[in-house]
């Protein structure tokens, strides 16, 4: 299982997400889900990816190798128009990863499936944030819905409802998925340290502050025990029920 998260914030753009991957409780490796892709003063782009790892490894690694092969060289990350263009390459690869998968093997594309966020900025544009589905079309993040999730959501999204503010700083905005984060990897031990992070900043055109968060890194834990402490001081201070 994977948990991924994309805000879209006032100042830019934050990625975060887990790297287990487990076909069993006695089968779980670390796999990276969040790839980015540059070109300085021109544009970045990051892929968060979800679901079937045969499958996502396999979109990734088409992606990656069309943008450097000169006679594919139209239809690829770094030389697409917008925004759009990058998700709708996306979701079309996709759809040829999984339909070629199931030709090939099992008749049940499903088997397969994966869901992708998609996210960056190109210049002459405004920074863009999309969730592609397994089937290859994509919605795109709005005012209305500034931030997407992708595989184990359920326990993590109710903290981003009730916290997140477009208008918050990138160290609050880490803070609130820290604690989504927490939550999860509490309740579901399909998803797992370390964490992937990328903060791409509005404007810059280049990649933002990347990092890995470690198991054992000082200030998730610190996050986690003060949630859990901070928690159990709000139920206190609820009203008592009786009878």
């Amino acid at each position: 299982m994977t948990y991924c998260v994309a805000l879209r914030l006032d100042k830019g753009l934050l990625f975060m997400s887990d790297t287990r991957t487990n076909a069993g409780v006695d089968n779980i490796s670390t796999f990276r889900k969040m790839f980015t892709w540059s070109v300085e003063g021109d544009r970045v782009i990051t892929i968060m990816t979800a679901g079937n790892l045969a499958t996502t490894q396999a979109v990734i690694s088409l992606l990656d190798e069309r943008s450097v092969i000169p006679a594919e060289r139209k239809q690829t990350l770094l030389a697409a128009p917008t925004l759009f263009q990058v998700a709708r390459l996306v979701g079309d690869t996709l759809k040829e990863v999984i339909h070629t998968q199931a030709e090939e093997g099992q008749s049940a594309e499903s088997t397969f499936g994966a869901t992708l966020i998609v996210g960056g900025q190109i210049r002459g544009m405004e920074p863009r944030l999309f969730l592609v589905y397994p089937e290859g079309n994509f919605i795109e993040a709005s005012d209305e819905t500034p931030f997407f999730q992708a595989g184990e959501t359920k326990y993590g999204r109710p903290i981003i409802l009730r916290a997140f503010d477009p208008a918050m700083s990138f160290e609050d905005a880490i803070k609130l998925l820290y604690v989504s984060f927490d939550s999860t990897l509490k309740a579901n031990l399909a998803v797992g340290m370390p964490l992937d992070m990328h903060a791409y900043r509005a404007g810059s055109f280049e990649t933002g502050i990347q990092r890995r968060v470690p198991s054992d890194d000082p200030y998730f834990r610190a996050i986690s025990s003060g949630w859990g402490e901070a928690l159990k001081a709000a139920i206190d201070k609820l009203p008592n029920f009786s009878f």
